[in-house]
């Protein structure tokens, strides 16, 4: 069987996603409305490669985005801003033709590869010079066929913690686009908070009008104010969380606890078979709360090839960025915005 890799354009997105769709383990940010988000908030070149027979039958895809920060070397990544990308082929060759143009795209970018994988992937740890990471696990909870059959397997401790913000006066309110606003407000305060450049409301929207109907925001609200709010994504038959906050002086009446479980009801009334609580590190307070669900751990494989200063695949930790947290959580609230809309475009995790 012939094979022809090409970039894929604009036109080919109904068949991209029908490609990815046909995959059981393909999740959103597979789905061509990441790429499209991507370019139009954080205006990132994209490569998003497609392997096609004689027929123009698509074989195999590997979505990937070129992320260059001034001054430093560019990172060509599968995929930025969420937990993973990578491969999707119909057998190990067209896996390793779409691997070795990808190679030699990052050595004509001069640029660092990256993969990230939800699974090891045999064709990956092949190549010399490869390096995984293998410290993060996403958190994957079965749903059963209702919500009342889930709430029913709770621990009792968890069902009154769920009870508890609902005691407090507080509501949850799913819905789309309306609620960006409020969603951005917590979002932003929490991740200052944190220390971190939180994403630019632009690129909230930009996701949400990518996903259309496949996205939904989430509100906790004590009475007419936003008190905790995340973002969900469906694809095929799971549900996906990648952003979620709670405003830090309401934490102690748990609005995340009725946060997460409008968001699960709503995936087991709507018969998703699984719910994607993002990844975390194994024994830190994240890992714990989506344990506390139920939720199973699934090592994330993040492979790294570096063509440029570096030999192997590194990540800021220690003192220093410590001390860089904690001067940002100091900057005032309009501050951290606009700079951490400037720099979290660079930061691809």
């Amino acid at each position: 069987m012939t094979i022809d890799i090409r970039l894929a354009t604009q036109h080919d997105q109904p068949r991209w996603d029908g490609f990815i769709q046909a995959h059981a383990d393909a999740g959103p940010y597979h789905l061509f409305g990441w790429r499209n988000a991507v370019e139009k908030a954080y205006r990132h070149r994209s490569y998003y490669l497609m392997a096609e027979d004689e027929n123009n039958s698509i074989q195999g895809v590997l979505p990937l985005i070129l992320v260059k920060p001034p001054f430093i070397a560019a990172n060509l990544v599968s995929l930025p801003f969420c937990d993973y990308g990578g491969i999707f082929s119909d057998s190990v060759e067209i896996e390793e033709q779409l691997i070795k143009h990808a190679w030699d795209l990052a050595i004509s970018l001069n640029a660092k590869l990256e993969i990230r994988c939800k699974h090891a992937q045999p064709s990956l740890q092949s190549l010399p010079g490869i390096g995984v990471m293998t410290h993060k696990s996403r958190m994957l909870l079965a749903l059963p066929g209702s919500s009342d059959q889930l709430w029913k397997g709770f621990r009792s401790k968890l069902r009154s913690q769920v009870k508890r913000p609902q005691k407090e006066g507080m509501d949850f309110k799913l819905g789309s686009t309306e609620l960006i606003d409020a969603f951005y407000t917590v979002f932003s305060c929490n991740m200052r908070e944190l220390g971190s450049p939180v994403h630019s409301k632009k690129w909230i929207s930009e996701v949400m009008g990518a996903f259309g109907e496949r996205a939904h925001i989430g509100m906790v609200y004590k009475e007419t104010l936003p008190i905790a709010g995340g973002i969900i994504l469906e694809c095929n038959d799971t549900i996906t969380i990648p952003w979620a906050s709670t405003l830090s002086q309401y934490k102690m009446a748990s609005p995340n606890m009725l946060l997460y479980w409008g968001f699960l009801q709503y995936a087991a009334d709507h018969q998703f078979k699984y719910f994607d609580f993002g990844r975390s590190t194994p024994g830190e307070g994240t890992y714990k709360f989506k344990e506390q669900w139920g939720a199973s751990p699934e090592t994330l494989h993040w492979y790294g090839i570096q063509y440029a200063r570096q030999s192997e695949l590194s990540f800021t930790h220690g003192r220093l960025r410590g001390m860089i947290e904690k001067l940002w959580s100091r900057l005032p609230q309009a501050l951290a915005d606009s700079l951490g809309s400037l720099l979290r475009r660079y930061i691809t995790l």
